[in-house]
């Protein structure tokens, strides 16, 4: 049986590629190659330090070519990359090495003096890479090796041993609760299961040497991943998108500017962009609307990890008509489940059930919908609601953790599952209609209300430019809905008209019983809803 190995795959690739440029980020640009000589020459150092199959490296950076560079490097040592939110402060740094047991870090040097500080609570975390930066300057962790003097020494040959299908792939969560997990998968499984198998665009591969077809196509496409690479979705957009043979154009900013986005895709001819819902693709339609930029090689924006409301897409495709637009829907736990579909506007009683204005997806065959007692799958058109789920190419579990891994990845009538908490239906033709995180869920007399359904009410607001909605504690009902919003510049929006509004799309149930106007809504780095900002102003406001 043929072994899917990420870093087998990348290198069939890589030899079939050449001198092909595959690679750029700002002024930085990488061939084939190049890219392979590099991650050779970083895993060889990496390895004369004593690292090897099932160690984990940290990687604490923006987006850059030595990301990229260290992700490949890590698997072909038969190690594993464990992604670090560059936001962390000490004491969430502190956590997640020690859960991650990190033994070797690769890291930009603006980030030492953190490190430092925490050097001697981690002894097993030995080896040290700096990336030079362009940060104030800092006192590096005594006993790094600067990046390029690493590489320059090592060697540029392929020193490594067998891999295999069953190696380790580690993305860690931060998710909208509790501390980050990592979720592990088998190399084979994430390559189906969340990279697309080899085929963006087109069939995934059937056997690892197919690999090579899409370094020798007609025809190369270039993806722009617009999130972090520490963000899972990123990643996998990054390395699908160059195991599928597409050039890659990494967004360097440190912050996330939409003007600057569309310029480097204009230059560098982009043809998909991958951003994160509307925190990010509201910004893009107005730049694209006043910014002139030449826009006729993007065919594609595809949004994943948090929700695209139809207001926005509207938006995109109003200044750029031949664009086609992908809202995915899918998770670190999940992988890439499925594609967004528009609702059928013409359903006119579908405001009062249970799918109301809910995002709708074409999802894959391993994708369905289980009953939250009896964990059996629902019937399709049946209307009852449930928990998402996938079998197939799914995550071994958690790292560390076997409690919350029996909990996500449970088996049902022998077949295993993960059921990473979204609650959702199926209708009669197969679409899954996604509801909402359970955990942000609220209950209103009785009443369950998915609070993504509400924002993308509000988002077709003209004068709302973003939103969250959150339940707080309400005497008779137990809780209230109320929406923390943010207006378009110079707009002024009352209560009476957001909730006219509403009432068009939503029962009345759903609709905020009260508005707080924000000047930005708080979102993580990646653009995810913060639920817990947003508790904390709505309370305060109540």
């Amino acid at each position: 049986m043929a072994d899917f190995n990420l870093a087998d795959l990348w290198e069939l690739l890589a030899d079939a590629g050449g001198d092909t440029e595959v690679l750029v980020a700002g002024d930085r640009r990488r061939t084939y190659r190049q890219l392979d000589e590099r991650a050779n020459r970083l895993a060889n150092h990496l390895a004369a330090r004593g690292v090897g199959p099932g160690d984990h490296i940290g990687l604490y950076s923006f987006n850059r070519v030595e990301f990229v560079e260290a992700l490949l490097a890590a698997w072909k040592l038969r190690a594993v990359p464990v992604n670090i939110n560059y936001r962390y402060v000490e004491a969430e740094l502190r956590y997640l090495l020690g859960d991650a047991d990190v033994v070797a870090m690769v890291y930009e040097r603006g980030y030492a003096d953190r490190l430092s500080a925490l050097a001697a609570e981690f002894p097993a975390l030995t080896t040290y890479v700096s990336i030079a930066d362009d940060q104030p300057e800092v006192a590096d962790v005594p006993g790094a090796v600067d990046y390029e003097e690493a590489l320059a020494a090592a060697s540029p040959a392929r020193e490594f041993g067998p891999r295999s299908a069953d190696d380790r792939y580690v993305v860690y969560t931060g998710g909208t609760t509790g501390m980050p997990k990592g979720t592990m998968w088998r190399h084979e499984d994430v390559f189906f299961g969340a990279m697309g198998g080899g085929g963006w665009p087109g069939t995934p591969i059937a056997a690892p040497e197919e690999i090579t077809r899409n370094a020798e196509r007609d025809f190369r496409l270039t993806f722009m991943p617009s999130a972090p690479l520490m963000h899972g979705a990123a990643q996998w957009f990054a390395i699908g998108g160059l195991l599928a043979g597409n050039r890659i154009v990494l967004y360097t900013s440190r912050k996330f500017d939409a003007d600057d986005l569309l310029a480097i895709a204009e230059k560098e001819q982009v043809s998909s962009i991958q951003i994160v819902g509307d925190a990010m693709g509201r910004p893009l339609a107005d730049a694209a609307k006043g910014g002139g930029y030449d826009l006729s090689k993007l065919y594609v924006v595809g949004s994943g990890g948090a929700i695209l409301s139809e207001a926005v897409k509207d938006e995109l495709k109003s200044v750029v008509p031949h664009l086609m637009i992908n809202d995915s829907y899918g998770s670190s736990e999940l992988g890439a489940g499925g594609s967004g579909v528009q609702k059928d506007t013409k359903d006119a009683g579908d405001k009062d059930g249970a799918a109301g204005n809910a995002p709708r997806f074409a999802m894959g065959p391993q994708v369905t919908v289980l009953d939250e007692t009896t964990m059996k799958p629902v019937v399709p058109g049946s209307g009852q609601v449930g928990k998402i789920a996938r079998s197939g190419n799914i995550p071994l579990g958690y790292w560390k953790d076997e409690v919350k891994t029996a909990a996500t990845f449970p088996v049902v009538d022998g077949v295993r599952y993960v059921v990473p908490g979204d609650f959702g239906l199926i209708e009669a033709d197969g679409t899954i209609v996604m509801l909402g995180r359970g955990s942000v869920c609220i209950n209103s007399g009785g009443e369950k209300i998915y609070p993504e359904e509400v924002e993308a009410a509000l988002k077709a607001h003209p004068d709302v430019f973003d939103c969250i909605v959150v339940g707080v504690p309400d005497e008779r009902w137990g809780s209230r809905v109320v929406a923390v919003v943010a207006p378009r510049a110079g707009a002024a929006p009352t209560y009476d008209e957001i909730a006219e509004h509403c009432r068009t799309l939503l029962a009345g149930y759903k609709v905020p019983r009260a508005v707080v106007l924000a000047e930005e809504i708080g979102r993580t780095n990646v653009g995810k809803a913060d639920y817990a900002w947003a508790s904390r102003v709505a309370a305060q406001a109540s």
